[in-house]
Formats: structure tokens, C-alpha cells, sequence
């Protein structure tokens, strides 16, 4: 399986999320599968890339031409692949991926997962989505999602476009029964 993460690439976050990016990015390495990620080697980024590798896994890494030196680069990555814009990144790890997978991060992030759910809500797509909401990070996100549904700005039936779930276990076991449906 192709697993599109997508995550902070900052390094100045609490340890205890450098930690789930470390088991997930194990756990994908373990299983054999392929990262598809933001390509840098820095933040939760790095993190997850080295620890794929590090457990038998295939990296791939997608790097904007701007951001190849800001985020430095991944240059370990299986295959690391250079866009010249931030919507040819986004456009290439979402065609690689298989399943998405959201760990915490900033605007970034959110604007990746606002995309993959739209896309899954216009029908472009049917692959799982999986918010990894270790330690509460996610609470005022799925709260404002419920904001949306109860104010009628989406529908109720959309809290089936995505899983929500605490750990990596839950997270790789979302994975596998998104790909069966």
C-alpha cells in the first residue's frame, strides 16, 4: 500500500508527537508499504521518513523546488521528487496515495486534508482518510467539523468521508478496512 502522510515539518513541537510519527512511520516500514510524503527531513516530517526506512520500508519523498533547501530535503528517500510548484506537491502525493493519513500539523496540513475530503466529498476519490488525533491535537478540528454539520454547511452523512482515531494500531487498521470497502 501507498501511505500519503501528511504532517508538520516543524521541529520545535512537543517530543510526543515526534513519538507517533516515529510508530506510524515504523509500523508502515514493518507492513512493507511505501510513504508518500512532504519530503523533508526535518519536524515530523523526518521522522516518519527515517523511521519507515529504518523498519524495511519504501520512502518516497514529493519537495518543491522552493522548499528543497528551507526544509532540507530527504535526500535518503527511495525516490525523491522535485515539483516547481506547491500544487504539482499536492497533485503527486495524492495520485501516488492509496490511503491518506494526517498526523498534526499547521496550515499546511489542514489545507491538505481540507482537499483530500473535498475531493472524497465531489466523488474524485474513495480512498480512506485517517485523522491521527493522538494527544487531543485534532479535538478543536473535529469540533469545528461538527460545527459545519449542525449548521447545515455539510451533511451528516460527510462524518463517513474520514476516520478519526488515537492511534497508530487504529490508524493502520482504518487503513486496511478503507481499502476493502
Amino acid at each position: 500500500m501507498n501511505v500519503c502522510v501528511y504532517c508538520s515539518s516543524s521541529d520545535a513541537i512537543d517530543r510526543r508527537f515526534f513519538d507517533i510519527a516515529q510508530e506510524l512511520g515504523a509500523s508502515i516500514g514493518k507492513r512493507g508499504d511505501t510513504l508518500i510524503y512532504g519530503g523533508g527531513s526535518v519536524g515530523l516530517m523526518g521522522e516518519v521518513a527515517r523511521a519507515c526506512h529504518d523498519h524495511g520500508g519504501k520512502v518516497v519523498g514529493v519537495i518543491p523546488e522552493s522548499l528543497k533547501t528551507a526544509e532540507i530535503a530527504y535526500h535518503r528517500a527511495d525516490e525523491l521528487i522535485v515539483t516547481q510548484t506547491m500544487g504539482e506537491r499536492k497533485t503527486a502525493m495524492f495520485t501516488r496515495g492509496d490511503a491518506f493519513v494526517i498526523l498534526p500539523g499547521g496550515f499546511g496540513t489542514l489545507e491538505e486534508l481540507a482537499e483530500v475530503i473535498v475531493l472524497k466529498v465531489l466523488k474524485y476519490q474513495d480512498r480512506p482518510i485517517v485523522i491521527l488525533n493522538c494527544h487531543g491535537f485534532y479535538d478543536p478540528l473535529v469540533d469545528l467539523f461538527e460545527h459545519f454539520i449542525e449548521n447545515n454547511f455539510a451533511k451528516p452523512k460527510h462524518r463517513a468521508l474520514y476516520q478519526i482515531v488515537s492511534t497508530v494500531d487504529e490508524a493502520v487498521a482504518a487503513m486496511d478496512n478503507g481499502q476493502k470497502s
